[in-house]
C-alpha cells in the first residue's frame, strides 16, 4: 500500500508541484495569523504578518502561475501583489511617521 502511494508521489509531484504547495501554504498562513491575532484581542484585526505571508506567498504563486502559463492565475496574483505591497508602504510609512513625531 505504502509503496503504491510512493510510487504515486513520485509519479506525479514534481518541482513545480512543490513550488505551488509552498505558495499555497504560505498564502493559508497569513489567514491563521490574522485568526490567531483577532482571537487574541477578541475582535477582527489584520497583523503586519499577513501582509508578508501574502507576499510571499502571492510572489510564489504568481511565479507558479506564470510556469503553468494561466493567464488567469497570472492577473489575480499580479493585482494582488500590488495591493500587498502597498499595505507594506503604508505600514512602514506609518511606523517613520510616528517615530518621527517622537
Amino acid at each position: 500500500m505504502y509503496q503504491n502511494a510512493l510510487a504515486w508521489l513520485s509519479a506525479h509531484v514534481t518541482l513545480w508541484t512543490f513550488i505551488g504547495l509552498l505558495g499555497q501554504a504560505l498564502f493559508m498562513m497569513r489567514f491563521v495569523m490574522q485568526w490567531i491575532a483577532s482571537e487574541r484581542v477578541k475582535q477582527s484585526v489584520v497583523p503586519e504578518i499577513f501582509w508578508y505571508f501574502s507576499i510571499g506567498g502571492g510572489a510564489i504563486l504568481f511565479i507558479y502561475a506564470i510556469h503553468q502559463e494561466d493567464i488567469v492565475f497570472m492577473l489575480g496574483q499580479g493585482l494582488g501583489l500590488f495591493i500587498y505591497l502597498r499595505n507594506i508602504y503604508f505600514i512602514h510609512r506609518r511606523k517613520n511617521g510616528q517615530a518621527a513625531d517622537a
